[in-house]
Protein backbone atom coordinates (compact mmCIF):
# COMPACT_ATOMS: atom_id res chain seq x y z
CA UNK A 1 0.00 0.00 0.00
CA UNK A 2 2.99 2.61 0.88
CA UNK A 3 4.81 1.61 -2.08
CA UNK A 4 1.65 2.57 -4.09
CA UNK A 5 1.03 6.01 -2.48
CA UNK A 6 4.58 6.66 -3.11
CA UNK A 7 4.96 6.00 -6.86
CA UNK A 8 1.31 7.79 -7.20
CA UNK A 9 2.84 10.95 -5.24
CA UNK A 10 6.26 10.69 -7.57
CA UNK A 11 4.19 10.25 -10.59
CA UNK A 12 1.85 13.09 -10.36
CA UNK A 13 5.12 15.58 -9.49
CA UNK A 14 6.82 14.74 -12.69
CA UNK A 15 3.36 15.09 -14.53
CA UNK A 16 3.56 18.57 -12.70
CA UNK A 17 7.01 18.89 -14.03
CA UNK A 18 5.85 17.89 -17.46
CA UNK A 19 3.04 20.11 -17.34
CA UNK A 20 5.64 23.26 -16.34
CA UNK A 21 4.00 23.83 -13.10
CA UNK A 22 7.18 22.41 -11.30
CA UNK A 23 10.43 23.38 -12.79
CA UNK A 24 12.92 20.84 -11.51
CA UNK A 25 12.69 17.13 -12.83
CA UNK A 26 14.80 16.39 -9.29
CA UNK A 27 12.57 14.72 -6.82
CA UNK A 28 13.49 13.48 -3.26
CA UNK A 29 12.49 10.18 -1.88
CA UNK A 30 8.61 9.94 -1.03
CA UNK A 31 8.93 9.49 2.55
CA UNK A 32 5.54 8.09 4.10
CA UNK A 33 4.99 8.11 7.77
CA UNK A 34 2.10 7.26 9.77
CA UNK A 35 0.82 10.55 11.91
CA UNK A 36 0.62 9.89 15.33
CA UNK A 37 -2.63 11.78 15.76
CA UNK A 38 -5.20 10.10 13.93
CA UNK A 39 -7.06 13.24 12.71
CA UNK A 40 -4.03 13.69 10.58
CA UNK A 41 -4.93 10.80 8.01
CA UNK A 42 -3.78 7.18 7.39
CA UNK A 43 -0.37 8.27 5.91
CA UNK A 44 1.14 11.91 5.72
CA UNK A 45 4.05 13.30 3.84
CA UNK A 46 6.43 16.03 4.07
CA UNK A 47 7.42 15.58 0.47
CA UNK A 48 6.11 19.20 -0.71
CA UNK A 49 8.57 20.37 1.96
CA UNK A 50 12.07 18.79 0.96
CA UNK A 51 11.48 19.92 -2.67
CA UNK A 52 10.84 23.13 -1.85
CA UNK A 53 14.43 24.33 -2.13
CA UNK A 54 15.02 22.12 -5.56
CA UNK A 55 11.91 23.82 -7.14
CA UNK A 56 12.37 26.99 -5.83
CA UNK A 57 8.52 26.94 -4.98
CA UNK A 58 6.67 27.30 -1.31
CA UNK A 59 5.86 23.53 0.06
CA UNK A 60 1.84 24.55 -0.30
CA UNK A 61 2.34 24.77 -3.99
CA UNK A 62 4.32 22.00 -4.49
CA UNK A 63 1.65 20.02 -2.41
CA UNK A 64 -1.06 21.01 -4.28
CA UNK A 65 0.02 20.49 -7.80
CA UNK A 66 1.16 16.70 -6.73
CA UNK A 67 -2.66 16.88 -5.38
CA UNK A 68 -4.54 17.93 -8.19
CA UNK A 69 -2.46 15.14 -10.48
CA UNK A 70 -2.75 12.25 -8.40
CA UNK A 71 -4.38 9.28 -10.20
CA UNK A 72 -7.98 8.09 -9.34
CA UNK A 73 -7.91 6.99 -5.76
CA UNK A 74 -11.53 6.88 -5.50
CA UNK A 75 -11.58 3.30 -4.92
CA UNK A 76 -9.12 2.74 -1.32
CA UNK A 77 -8.57 6.78 -0.86
CA UNK A 78 -11.28 8.36 0.83
CA UNK A 79 -9.92 11.96 0.56
CA UNK A 80 -6.26 13.97 0.30
CA UNK A 81 -5.46 17.14 2.18
CA UNK A 82 -2.91 19.74 2.12
CA UNK A 83 -2.12 20.23 5.67
CA UNK A 84 -0.11 22.72 7.84
CA UNK A 85 3.06 23.97 6.39
CA UNK A 86 2.75 21.66 3.58
CA UNK A 87 2.15 18.07 4.89
CA UNK A 88 -0.03 16.02 2.31
CA UNK A 89 -2.26 14.32 4.56
CA UNK A 90 -4.12 10.65 3.00
CA UNK A 91 -7.56 9.40 4.20
CA UNK A 92 -8.15 5.76 3.40
CA UNK A 93 -11.62 4.23 3.38
CA UNK A 94 -11.49 0.92 5.98
CA UNK A 95 -12.00 -1.38 3.45
CA UNK A 96 -8.51 -0.11 2.23
CA UNK A 97 -6.71 -2.18 5.13
CA UNK A 98 -8.64 -5.55 4.32
CA UNK A 99 -6.15 -7.43 1.88
CA UNK A 100 -3.53 -6.72 4.83
CA UNK A 101 -5.71 -9.32 6.86
CA UNK A 102 -5.89 -11.71 3.35
CA UNK A 103 -2.01 -11.35 3.12
CA UNK A 104 -1.76 -12.80 6.97
CA UNK A 105 -3.74 -15.42 6.34
CA UNK A 106 -2.02 -16.64 2.72
CA UNK A 107 1.49 -16.06 4.36
CA UNK A 108 0.90 -17.97 8.13
CA UNK A 109 4.41 -17.81 9.68
CA UNK A 110 6.36 -16.14 6.59
CA UNK A 111 4.04 -12.78 7.04
CA UNK A 112 6.83 -10.46 7.49
CA UNK A 113 9.66 -11.82 5.87
CA UNK A 114 11.67 -10.19 3.41
CA UNK A 115 14.58 -11.12 1.42
CA UNK A 116 17.06 -8.63 2.34
CA UNK A 117 19.87 -10.87 2.67
CA UNK A 118 19.53 -12.39 -0.48
CA UNK A 119 20.87 -15.54 0.85
CA UNK A 120 24.40 -13.93 1.43
CA UNK A 121 26.21 -15.40 4.11
CA UNK A 122 26.29 -13.68 7.75
CA UNK A 123 27.80 -14.38 11.09
CA UNK A 124 26.96 -13.68 14.12
CA UNK A 125 29.01 -14.14 17.03
CA UNK A 126 27.57 -13.79 20.62
CA UNK A 127 27.98 -14.47 24.28
CA UNK A 128 31.56 -15.74 23.69
CA UNK A 129 32.27 -15.31 27.76
CA UNK A 130 35.88 -16.33 28.88
CA UNK A 131 35.13 -20.06 30.25
CA UNK A 132 36.63 -19.12 33.91
CA UNK A 133 32.85 -18.84 35.78
CA UNK A 134 29.49 -19.31 35.24
CA UNK A 135 27.53 -17.35 32.70
CA UNK A 136 25.63 -14.15 34.64
CA UNK A 137 22.74 -12.07 34.00
CA UNK A 138 24.73 -9.53 32.07
CA UNK A 139 25.38 -12.46 29.80
CA UNK A 140 21.61 -13.05 29.84
CA UNK A 141 20.97 -10.02 27.65
CA UNK A 142 23.88 -10.43 25.27
CA UNK A 143 22.63 -13.61 24.64
CA UNK A 144 19.13 -12.65 24.09
CA UNK A 145 20.07 -9.76 21.79
CA UNK A 146 22.78 -11.80 19.32
CA UNK A 147 20.07 -15.14 19.21
CA UNK A 148 17.41 -12.76 18.29
CA UNK A 149 19.43 -10.58 15.83
CA UNK A 150 20.20 -14.21 13.88
CA UNK A 151 16.64 -14.93 14.01
CA UNK A 152 15.72 -12.03 12.32
CA UNK A 153 18.74 -11.81 9.94
CA UNK A 154 17.59 -15.78 9.23
CA UNK A 155 13.82 -14.86 8.97
CA UNK A 156 14.83 -11.51 6.24
CA UNK A 157 16.66 -14.17 3.72
CA UNK A 158 20.56 -14.20 5.15
CA UNK A 159 22.53 -17.39 5.54
CA UNK A 160 23.10 -16.97 8.95
CA UNK A 161 25.96 -18.97 11.47
CA UNK A 162 26.00 -18.50 15.14
CA UNK A 163 29.10 -18.83 16.54
CA UNK A 164 30.46 -18.83 20.15
CA UNK A 165 33.94 -17.81 20.67
CA UNK A 166 35.55 -20.14 23.48
CA UNK A 167 38.52 -17.74 25.02
CA UNK A 168 40.71 -21.48 26.47
CA UNK A 169 43.52 -20.15 26.54
CA UNK A 170 45.89 -17.13 27.97
CA UNK A 171 46.45 -15.64 31.23
CA UNK A 172 42.81 -15.49 32.48
CA UNK A 173 42.39 -19.64 32.16
CA UNK A 174 46.42 -20.18 34.05
CA UNK A 175 44.88 -18.36 36.34
CA UNK A 176 41.64 -20.19 36.33
CA UNK A 177 43.66 -23.29 36.92
CA UNK A 178 45.48 -21.76 39.58
CA UNK A 179 42.58 -20.79 41.83
CA UNK A 180 40.84 -24.61 41.22
CA UNK A 181 44.69 -25.63 42.20
CA UNK A 182 45.04 -23.50 45.39
CA UNK A 183 42.07 -24.35 46.36
CA UNK A 184 42.31 -28.33 45.86
CA UNK A 185 45.35 -27.93 48.27
CA UNK A 186 43.86 -26.27 50.94
CA UNK A 187 40.91 -29.74 50.87
CA UNK A 188 44.23 -31.42 51.66
CA UNK A 189 44.75 -29.95 54.33
CA UNK A 190 47.88 -27.80 52.79
CA UNK A 191 48.82 -24.03 54.03
CA UNK A 192 48.20 -22.51 50.82
CA UNK A 193 47.84 -18.48 50.30
CA UNK A 194 44.96 -17.72 47.97
CA UNK A 195 46.17 -14.39 45.75
CA UNK A 196 43.42 -11.42 45.06
CA UNK A 197 43.73 -11.87 42.06
CA UNK A 198 42.27 -15.94 41.44
CA UNK A 199 38.58 -16.47 41.41
CA UNK A 200 36.62 -16.24 44.56
CA UNK A 201 33.52 -18.15 43.93
CA UNK A 202 32.34 -21.24 45.18
CA UNK A 203 32.05 -22.46 42.08
CA UNK A 204 35.99 -22.47 42.40
CA UNK A 205 35.89 -25.09 45.64
CA UNK A 206 33.42 -27.41 43.85
CA UNK A 207 35.56 -27.96 40.46
CA UNK A 208 38.30 -28.45 43.34
CA UNK A 209 36.12 -31.09 44.79
CA UNK A 210 35.18 -32.64 41.72
CA UNK A 211 38.99 -33.24 40.69
CA UNK A 212 39.55 -34.46 44.42
CA UNK A 213 36.67 -36.94 44.55
CA UNK A 214 37.94 -38.45 40.56
CA UNK A 215 41.57 -38.01 41.28
CA UNK A 216 42.77 -38.09 44.77
CA UNK A 217 45.29 -36.26 45.04
CA UNK A 218 47.67 -37.33 42.67
CA UNK A 219 47.20 -33.81 41.11
CA UNK A 220 48.66 -32.35 44.34
CA UNK A 221 51.32 -34.87 44.25
CA UNK A 222 53.06 -33.71 41.22
CA UNK A 223 54.47 -30.74 39.91
CA UNK A 224 52.70 -27.41 40.91
CA UNK A 225 52.64 -26.60 36.79
CA UNK A 226 51.42 -29.63 35.87
CA UNK A 227 48.57 -29.45 38.60
CA UNK A 228 47.76 -26.05 37.17
CA UNK A 229 47.73 -27.21 33.77
CA UNK A 230 45.74 -30.31 34.51
CA UNK A 231 42.66 -28.03 36.81
CA UNK A 232 42.80 -25.34 33.85
CA UNK A 233 42.33 -27.93 31.03
CA UNK A 234 39.30 -30.00 33.45
CA UNK A 235 37.91 -26.65 34.74
CA UNK A 236 37.79 -24.61 31.31
CA UNK A 237 35.56 -27.99 30.04
CA UNK A 238 33.35 -28.18 32.62
CA UNK A 239 32.42 -24.72 32.99
CA UNK A 240 32.25 -24.37 29.21
CA UNK A 241 29.87 -27.49 29.46
CA UNK A 242 28.15 -26.03 31.72
CA UNK A 243 27.86 -22.67 29.69
CA UNK A 244 26.23 -24.88 26.85
CA UNK A 245 23.59 -26.75 28.51
CA UNK A 246 22.82 -23.33 30.68
CA UNK A 247 22.21 -21.45 27.49
CA UNK A 248 20.77 -24.34 25.99
CA UNK A 249 17.69 -23.94 28.71
CA UNK A 250 17.56 -20.26 27.57
CA UNK A 251 16.66 -21.17 24.03
CA UNK A 252 20.29 -20.23 22.22
CA UNK A 253 22.35 -22.74 20.50
CA UNK A 254 25.01 -22.38 18.15
CA UNK A 255 26.18 -23.40 14.83
CA UNK A 256 29.77 -24.10 16.01
CA UNK A 257 32.04 -23.52 19.25
CA UNK A 258 35.56 -21.87 18.40
CA UNK A 259 38.42 -22.62 20.75
CA UNK A 260 40.76 -20.00 20.42
CA UNK A 261 43.33 -22.71 21.47
CA UNK A 262 42.55 -24.47 17.65
CA UNK A 263 44.10 -21.29 16.03
CA UNK A 264 47.40 -21.55 17.96
CA UNK A 265 47.81 -25.35 17.63
CA UNK A 266 46.86 -24.42 14.03
CA UNK A 267 49.48 -22.25 13.86
CA UNK A 268 47.20 -19.27 12.47
CA UNK A 269 48.12 -16.94 15.24
CA UNK A 270 52.20 -16.78 13.89
CA UNK A 271 50.97 -17.41 10.33
CA UNK A 272 48.42 -14.18 10.61
CA UNK A 273 50.75 -11.60 12.49
CA UNK A 274 53.38 -13.06 9.63
CA UNK A 275 51.53 -11.68 7.14
CA UNK A 276 50.98 -8.01 8.25
CA UNK A 277 54.49 -8.19 9.06
CA UNK A 278 55.15 -8.60 5.67
CA UNK A 279 53.05 -5.51 4.60
CA UNK A 280 54.57 -3.77 7.13
CA UNK A 281 51.96 -3.35 9.49
CA UNK A 282 54.16 -5.27 12.28
CA UNK A 283 57.01 -3.98 13.72
CA UNK A 284 58.95 -4.38 17.34
CA UNK A 285 59.39 -1.50 19.96
CA UNK A 286 60.47 -1.61 23.62
CA UNK A 287 61.16 -5.41 23.43
CA UNK A 288 57.48 -6.02 22.31
CA UNK A 289 55.90 -6.38 19.09
CA UNK A 290 53.23 -4.24 17.67
CA UNK A 291 50.39 -3.80 15.42
CA UNK A 292 50.31 -0.52 12.99
CA UNK A 293 46.35 -0.23 14.11
CA UNK A 294 47.34 4.10 14.16
CA UNK A 295 47.33 3.69 10.32
CA UNK A 296 43.90 2.53 9.83
CA UNK A 297 41.96 5.02 12.48
CA UNK A 298 42.77 3.86 15.31
CA UNK A 299 44.27 6.60 18.04
CA UNK A 300 47.54 4.17 18.78
CA UNK A 301 49.76 1.19 17.82
CA UNK A 302 48.64 -1.86 20.06
CA UNK A 303 51.01 -4.20 21.55
CA UNK A 304 50.33 -7.89 19.84
CA UNK A 305 53.38 -9.66 21.29
CA UNK A 306 54.17 -8.16 25.02
CA UNK A 307 57.53 -8.20 26.27
CA UNK A 308 57.78 -11.63 28.15
CA UNK A 309 57.19 -13.18 24.39
CA UNK A 310 53.27 -13.58 25.29
CA UNK A 311 50.63 -12.96 22.98
CA UNK A 312 47.60 -10.78 23.74
CA UNK A 313 44.22 -11.47 23.32
CA UNK A 314 44.47 -9.07 20.46
CA UNK A 315 46.69 -11.36 18.46
CA UNK A 316 44.32 -14.29 18.48
CA UNK A 317 41.60 -12.09 18.02
CA UNK A 318 43.07 -10.82 14.76
CA UNK A 319 43.52 -14.74 13.65
CA UNK A 320 40.00 -15.57 14.17
CA UNK A 321 38.68 -12.58 12.25
CA UNK A 322 40.70 -13.59 9.26
CA UNK A 323 40.02 -17.05 9.94
CA UNK A 324 36.24 -16.01 9.74
CA UNK A 325 36.26 -13.88 6.62
CA UNK A 326 38.47 -17.39 4.89
CA UNK A 327 35.36 -19.25 5.48
CA UNK A 328 33.13 -17.03 3.21
CA UNK A 329 31.29 -14.48 5.34
CA UNK A 330 30.46 -11.76 3.73
CA UNK A 331 29.68 -9.18 6.86
CA UNK A 332 30.64 -10.65 10.68
CA UNK A 333 28.90 -8.87 13.58
CA UNK A 334 29.83 -9.39 17.26
CA UNK A 335 28.11 -8.62 20.15
CA UNK A 336 29.86 -7.42 22.68
CA UNK A 337 29.69 -5.88 26.04
CA UNK A 338 30.11 -2.24 26.52
CA UNK A 339 33.18 -2.67 28.30
CA UNK A 340 34.89 -3.14 25.27
CA UNK A 341 33.37 -0.42 23.50
CA UNK A 342 37.04 1.12 22.96
CA UNK A 343 38.03 -2.38 21.59
CA UNK A 344 35.92 -1.41 18.52
CA UNK A 345 38.74 0.50 16.61
CA UNK A 346 41.49 -1.28 16.89
CA UNK A 347 39.54 -4.91 15.97
CA UNK A 348 38.16 -2.60 12.44
CA UNK A 349 42.06 -1.56 12.11
CA UNK A 350 42.83 -4.78 11.87
CA UNK A 351 39.53 -5.94 9.63
CA UNK A 352 41.07 -3.43 6.99
CA UNK A 353 44.77 -4.33 7.06
CA UNK A 354 43.83 -7.73 6.37
CA UNK A 355 42.11 -6.30 3.10
CA UNK A 356 38.57 -6.11 3.79
CA UNK A 357 36.14 -3.36 3.95
CA UNK A 358 35.79 -2.06 7.68
CA UNK A 359 32.08 -1.98 6.42
CA UNK A 360 31.93 -6.22 6.61
CA UNK A 361 32.50 -6.09 10.45
CA UNK A 362 29.62 -4.44 12.84
CA UNK A 363 29.93 -4.78 16.49
CA UNK A 364 26.50 -4.75 18.65
CA UNK A 365 27.67 -3.08 22.21
CA UNK A 366 25.39 -4.51 24.87
CA UNK A 367 25.12 -2.23 28.31
CA UNK A 368 24.75 -3.76 32.01
CA UNK A 369 21.93 -4.81 33.54
CA UNK A 370 20.40 -3.74 37.32
CA UNK A 371 19.24 -6.74 38.78
CA UNK A 372 15.99 -5.85 40.95
CA UNK A 373 13.94 -7.63 43.27
CA UNK A 374 10.83 -5.53 43.63
CA UNK A 375 12.00 -2.21 42.51
CA UNK A 376 15.53 -2.92 45.35
CA UNK A 377 18.90 -3.06 43.29
CA UNK A 378 20.49 -6.94 44.22
CA UNK A 379 23.70 -6.29 45.21
CA UNK A 380 26.63 -7.74 43.36
CA UNK A 381 30.47 -8.53 42.72
CA UNK A 382 32.21 -10.60 39.93
CA UNK A 383 35.38 -10.00 41.79
CA UNK A 384 34.25 -11.57 44.63
CA UNK A 385 32.15 -14.40 43.51
CA UNK A 386 29.07 -12.87 44.06
CA UNK A 387 26.73 -12.56 41.17
CA UNK A 388 23.23 -14.17 40.15
CA UNK A 389 24.11 -16.53 37.09
CA UNK A 390 21.95 -16.78 34.32
CA UNK A 391 21.00 -19.97 35.70
CA UNK A 392 19.53 -18.62 38.72
CA UNK A 393 17.48 -16.25 36.50
CA UNK A 394 15.70 -18.97 34.27
CA UNK A 395 14.85 -20.97 37.43
CA UNK A 396 13.42 -17.87 38.61
CA UNK A 397 11.47 -16.53 35.95
CA UNK A 398 12.07 -18.40 33.10
CA UNK A 399 13.06 -18.50 29.78
CA UNK A 400 10.27 -16.35 28.63
CA UNK A 401 10.33 -13.73 31.02
CA UNK A 402 14.00 -13.06 31.07
CA UNK A 403 14.46 -13.25 26.78
CA UNK A 404 11.46 -10.83 26.45
CA UNK A 405 12.50 -8.17 29.60
CA UNK A 406 16.68 -8.45 28.20
CA UNK A 407 14.79 -7.04 25.18
CA UNK A 408 12.43 -3.87 25.90
CA UNK A 409 15.03 -1.52 25.90
CA UNK A 410 17.48 -0.86 23.30
CA UNK A 411 20.66 -2.73 23.39
CA UNK A 412 22.83 0.48 23.99
CA UNK A 413 20.81 1.22 26.89
CA UNK A 414 20.84 0.18 30.79
CA UNK A 415 18.14 -2.06 31.49
CA UNK A 416 16.37 -2.58 35.14
CA UNK A 417 15.59 -6.26 35.53
CA UNK A 418 13.06 -6.65 38.34
CA UNK A 419 12.47 -10.58 39.30
CA UNK A 420 9.48 -10.09 41.08
CA UNK A 421 8.39 -8.17 38.23
CA UNK A 422 9.19 -11.06 35.33
CA UNK A 423 7.44 -13.67 37.74
CA UNK A 424 3.65 -11.36 38.24
CA UNK A 425 1.11 -12.84 36.51
CA UNK A 426 -0.62 -9.51 35.44
CA UNK A 427 -0.71 -6.47 32.70
CA UNK A 428 2.98 -4.94 34.38
CA UNK A 429 4.77 -7.78 33.31
CA UNK A 430 5.52 -7.26 29.77
CA UNK A 431 5.68 -10.64 28.50
CA UNK A 432 2.73 -11.74 30.39
CA UNK A 433 0.87 -9.05 28.62
CA UNK A 434 1.95 -10.13 25.28
CA UNK A 435 1.67 -13.64 26.01
CA UNK A 436 -2.19 -13.61 27.18
CA UNK A 437 -3.48 -12.08 23.84
CA UNK A 438 -2.12 -15.27 21.92
CA UNK A 439 -3.71 -17.65 24.82
CA UNK A 440 -7.09 -15.57 24.95
CA UNK A 441 -7.50 -15.74 21.04
CA UNK A 442 -6.41 -19.10 21.16
CA UNK A 443 -9.34 -19.62 23.91
CA UNK A 444 -11.97 -17.61 21.77
CA UNK A 445 -11.16 -19.37 18.52
CA UNK A 446 -11.72 -22.78 20.92
CA UNK A 447 -14.79 -21.56 21.87
CA UNK A 448 -15.94 -20.74 18.50
CA UNK A 449 -15.20 -24.16 17.31
CA UNK A 450 -17.15 -25.53 19.87
CA UNK A 451 -20.76 -22.79 18.68
CA UNK A 452 -20.11 -24.29 15.18
CA UNK A 453 -18.19 -21.03 14.13
CA UNK A 454 -16.24 -21.79 10.92
CA UNK A 455 -12.85 -22.61 11.32
CA UNK A 456 -10.59 -18.76 10.73
CA UNK A 457 -10.19 -18.13 7.35
CA UNK A 458 -10.25 -15.18 5.18
CA UNK A 459 -13.46 -13.84 3.32
CA UNK A 460 -14.02 -10.56 1.28
CA UNK A 461 -17.28 -10.81 2.16
CA UNK A 462 -16.69 -11.01 5.77
CA UNK A 463 -14.06 -8.62 6.06
CA UNK A 464 -16.43 -6.13 4.81
CA UNK A 465 -17.81 -6.04 8.18
CA UNK A 466 -14.66 -4.84 9.98
CA UNK A 467 -15.66 -0.97 9.84
CA UNK A 468 -15.18 0.13 13.16
CA UNK A 469 -11.62 2.20 14.51
CA UNK A 470 -10.82 -0.73 16.57
CA UNK A 471 -10.44 -3.15 14.33
CA UNK A 472 -8.87 -0.46 11.72
CA UNK A 473 -6.47 0.07 14.21
CA UNK A 474 -5.84 -3.75 14.53
CA UNK A 475 -5.28 -3.99 10.75
CA UNK A 476 -2.77 -0.97 10.90
CA UNK A 477 -1.26 -2.49 12.76
CA UNK A 478 -0.97 -5.83 11.97
CA UNK A 479 0.32 -4.10 8.13
CA UNK A 480 2.97 -2.23 10.05
CA UNK A 481 4.38 -5.34 11.15
CA UNK A 482 6.69 -6.31 7.61
CA UNK A 483 8.55 -2.84 8.33
CA UNK A 484 8.87 -3.24 12.08
CA UNK A 485 10.62 -6.49 10.97
CA UNK A 486 12.88 -4.81 8.09
CA UNK A 487 13.74 -2.28 10.11
CA UNK A 488 14.82 -4.49 12.99
CA UNK A 489 17.51 -6.13 10.43
CA UNK A 490 18.86 -3.22 9.16
CA UNK A 491 19.72 -1.86 12.02
CA UNK A 492 20.00 -4.87 14.18
CA UNK A 493 17.38 -3.68 16.47
CA UNK A 494 15.48 -6.51 18.15
CA UNK A 495 13.83 -4.28 20.35
CA UNK A 496 11.24 -2.86 17.96
CA UNK A 497 9.59 -6.07 17.99
CA UNK A 498 9.36 -6.04 21.01
CA UNK A 499 7.68 -2.37 21.65
CA UNK A 500 5.39 -3.50 18.38
CA UNK A 501 3.85 -6.71 19.66
CA UNK A 502 3.49 -4.45 23.25
CA UNK A 503 1.43 -1.83 21.28
CA UNK A 504 -0.27 -4.83 19.24
CA UNK A 505 -1.48 -6.44 22.19
CA UNK A 506 -2.67 -2.97 24.08
CA UNK A 507 -4.71 -2.69 20.62
CA UNK A 508 -6.15 -6.00 21.34
CA UNK A 509 -7.05 -5.40 24.80
CA UNK A 510 -8.74 -2.24 24.03
CA UNK A 511 -10.81 -3.52 21.12
CA UNK A 512 -12.12 -7.11 23.03
CA UNK A 513 -12.95 -5.00 26.07
CA UNK A 514 -15.43 -3.00 23.85
CA UNK A 515 -16.33 -5.32 21.64
CA UNK A 516 -17.81 -8.98 21.25
CA UNK A 517 -15.86 -11.69 18.72
CA UNK A 518 -18.46 -14.23 18.91
CA UNK A 519 -21.41 -12.62 18.18
CA UNK A 520 -25.21 -13.37 16.93
CA UNK A 521 -24.19 -12.33 13.31
CA UNK A 522 -22.77 -14.99 11.42
CA UNK A 523 -20.84 -12.69 9.11
CA UNK A 524 -19.52 -10.61 11.70
CA UNK A 525 -18.46 -13.12 13.45
CA UNK A 526 -16.45 -14.76 11.03
CA UNK A 527 -14.94 -11.16 10.31
CA UNK A 528 -14.05 -11.13 13.68
CA UNK A 529 -12.52 -14.47 14.30
CA UNK A 530 -10.63 -14.35 10.63
CA UNK A 531 -9.42 -10.71 12.32
CA UNK A 532 -8.05 -11.97 16.03
CA UNK A 533 -7.14 -15.04 14.69
CA UNK A 534 -4.47 -12.35 12.46
CA UNK A 535 -3.68 -10.97 15.15
CA UNK A 536 -2.85 -14.48 17.29
CA UNK A 537 -0.46 -14.71 14.34
CA UNK A 538 1.69 -12.13 13.94
CA UNK A 539 1.89 -12.64 17.97
CA UNK A 540 3.47 -15.64 17.50
CA UNK A 541 5.54 -14.74 14.60
CA UNK A 542 7.06 -11.64 16.37
CA UNK A 543 7.69 -13.83 19.92
CA UNK A 544 9.37 -16.50 17.88
CA UNK A 545 11.59 -13.84 16.25
CA UNK A 546 12.51 -12.84 20.00
CA UNK A 547 12.90 -16.60 21.14
CA UNK A 548 10.13 -16.35 23.06
CA UNK A 549 7.36 -19.16 22.81
CA UNK A 550 3.16 -18.23 22.09
CA UNK A 551 1.23 -20.59 24.81
CA UNK A 552 -2.30 -21.06 23.81
CA UNK A 553 -3.47 -21.25 27.98
CA UNK A 554 -1.74 -19.79 30.28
Amino acid sequence: MKDTLKSMILSAARRAHEEGILPCSDFPEVVLETPKVEAHGDFSTNFAMVSASIQKLPPKKIAQAVLDRLEDTRKWIQRVEVAGPGFINFYLYPSAWHPVLEAVHAQGRQYGAANLGKGRRIQVEYVSSNPTGPLHVGHGRGAAVGDSVANILSFCGYEVQREYYVNDSGRQIETLGRSVFFRLKALLGQSVPFPEECYQGDYIRSLAKEILQAEGDAIAAGTDADGIAFCARYAAEKITAQMEEDLRRFGVTFDRWFSEQSLYDAGKVDQTLAQLQAKGDIYEKDRAVWFRSSAYGDEKDRVVIRKDGQPTYFASDIAYHKDKYERGFETVIDVWGADHHGYIARMKAAVEALGHSKERFKVILVQLVNLLRAGVPVAMSTRAGEFVTLREVIDEVGKDAARFLFLTRHHESPLDFDLELAKKQSNENPVYYVQYVHARISSILNKGKERGVEEASFSREAASKLLVPEEIRLLKALAAYPEVVRQSAAFMEPHRITFYLMDLAALFHAYYNKHRVLTDDPILTRARVSLVFGVKEVIRNGLSLLGVSAPKKM
